[in-house]
């Protein structure tokens, strides 16, 4: 896969708790710590993403 995973931009380089983020092919959502990029990924639907954002935010 050549996915491009990117953190926020309220993220550090400090060496702190980050996420980050990609978007797939597929339009699906990949989510993975920034601090262990080889390990695991959730994938997400558009739809599932959008409503975990929309719970982080409120």
């Amino acid at each position: 896969m050549n996915e491009r995973w990117f953190k926020s931009s309220y993220s550090s380089d400090a060496g702190g708790s980050c996420v980050e983020i990609a978007t797939l092919a597929s339009a699906h959502v990949a989510l993975r710590d920034s601090k262990f990029p080889q390990g695991p990924a959730l994938l997400l639907p558009p739809e599932a993403f959008a409503a975990l954002l929309d719970h982080v935010r409120s």
